[in-house]
């Protein structure tokens, strides 16, 4: 090597990162470099840009988990190279999956735990699809079975998040959503049999709606469901859409009967990485025993030198999310998960109530009767100088993010805040937000708002 390349080696060696010939220059940003550059440098300019981020700590818009145990991103660093796909390759993390389903069906009081059938997935929102498709094919084959046309299919469901639509599309079923009315913002047993026909598929309530942060009525629309069938001979099944609920309501409400202890509860799918406390990137579903799984919905595939049967939508995903959530189960516990739910709740409840004492405001949710959160519009005929997408656009300044909208059809009229409080909102996190919103609302008294902001102003509300 030239002595003058040595030195210039050197040079880069011993340079401040920000003193670098690299960083002295803007780097593409919608094209690949000609040249390498070193580590270090593009590490800091990747680095640097996230700053711009939103800290995920303050975000209470978000359902997802922002806070791991140190333990969690060691396990997540190990695991950074295993294609869970891959089970001939990897078959302990197979197994580690395997045996996360089994504790969810144990947890869901599955009658038959040892013949339960489940897997992980992306997120809650694949692992609705799968429940979705199996609803669809034991229909279709239940209709074919009759001599039935199997063209129509539809679904009966509450205000949901938008990866119920998309099944819907994608899946060509009619999505029978109950829209809100008055101060019913939730389904209701006496509005799902309305809508129930030989044509449906099946039922799916919300154990804690994206909007209000309530849980629907499980238990009493399985009753009203069995009711019909008495009535008229129609067998609807039921899919819980546990995203939120079905990692909190066996901890904190153990009695609460939404589950495999009721027959009609065919699935249940729930998000690994919301309230089961696990990295982003898992949900789980699982299905009541083997045979709710249309075997034709498992694939088996030769890949990578073993026999596989998959039925997920997803191939090749990373394995580190399913051992985090095993380490999760196998750290806390049943008391652990308890302990850390009912802390949740016990802050959410604390910020409803600190809220309310303000005096401009109506409580829609006071963390009571859903998951660990709160939610809250202006009282009507008050005017204080601001509406909720200008106030939460003013304590973003201060670094919270804050979800307001309009709530779903009719009731686009209702503007709510959302609140979540998950695991690492600790007490202390509270008192500053409410002190952050006391000031907020001090600003607004001395600065009043002549053209407040509307939701085409603020950015449309995105489902997190």
């Amino acid at each position: 090597m030239p002595l003058h390349d040595k030195n210039k080696l050197r040079a880069n060696l011993l340079d401040d990162v920000y003193a670098s010939s690299d960083l002295s220059v803007v780097m593409p940003k919608y094209k690949m470099p000609e040249d390498e550059h070193d580590p270090r440098h593009a590490y800091q300019v990747v680095h640097d840009e996230l700053m711009l981020d939103g800290n995920a700590r303050q975000n209470l818009a978000t359902f997802c988990q922002t806070w791991m145990e140190p333990e969690v991103h060691r396990l997540m660093d190990e695991c950074i190279d295993k294609n869970m796909i891959d089970k001939d390759e990897y078959p302990q993390t197979a197994e580690i999956e395997s045996r996360c389903v089994h504790m969810l069906a144990d947890l869901w009081n599955s009658p038959d735990k040892a013949n339960t059938l489940g897997c992980s997935t992306t997120g809650s929102s694949e692992a609705a699809m799968l429940g979705g498709m199996a609803m669809k094919w034991r229909w279709r084959q239940k209709m074919k079975a009759a001599g039935k046309a199997c063209d129509k299919p539809n679904m009966i469901c509450g205000p949901v998040q938008v990866c119920w639509h998309k099944f819907a599309r994608y899946w060509d079923v009619e999505l029978r959503e109950i829209p809100m009315e008055g101060d019913r913002l939730i389904m209701t047993p006496e509005e799902v049999i309305k809508r129930c026909d030989e044509n449906t598929i099946g039922v799916v309530p919300t154990l804690g709606v994206t909007f209000t942060c309530q849980y629907e009525p499980v238990k009493e629309v399985s009753n009203a469901l069995d009711a019909l069938q008495k009535k008229t001979g129609l067998d609807i099944p039921i899919h819980v859409d546990g995203a939120s609920g079905g990692f909190l309501a066996p901890f904190v409400e153990p009695e609460l009967e939404w589950d495999f202890r009721l027959p009609r509860v065919k699935s249940i799918n729930t998000s690994g990485h919301k309230f089961g406390l696990a990295p982003l990137g898992v949900g789980w579903v699982v299905w009541r025993d083997a045979d709710e799984l249309p075997e034709e919905l498992i694939f088996r595939v030769n890949y990578l030198g073993g026999d596989m049967p998959t039925f997920a939508l997803n191939f090749s995903r990373p394995g580190g999310q399913i051992v985090a959530q095993y380490y999760n189960f196998l750290r806390l516990g049943k008391e652990g998960y308890r302990k850390i739910h009912q802390s949740c709740y016990d802050t959410a409840h604390y910020v409803s109530d600190e809220i309310k004492k303000l005096g401009l405001f109506k409580i829609i949710y006071d963390g009571r009767g859903g998951i660990p959160a709160m939610s809250f519009s202006l009282k009507d005929g008050v005017d204080p100088g601001f509406n909720l997408f200008d106030l939460s656009d003013r304590i973003r300044s201060r670094g919270w993010q804050i979800a307001a909208y309009s709530m779903p059809a009719h009731r686009e009229d209702l503007v709510i805040m959302r609140m979540l409080i998950r695991h690492g909102v600790s007490r202390d996190l509270a008192n500053l937000l409410i002190s952050d919103l006391k000031r907020c609302i001090s600003y607004f008294t001395k600065n009043p708002v002549e053209n407040k902001a509307n939701e085409e102003d603020s950015g449309s509300f995105k489902h997190s």
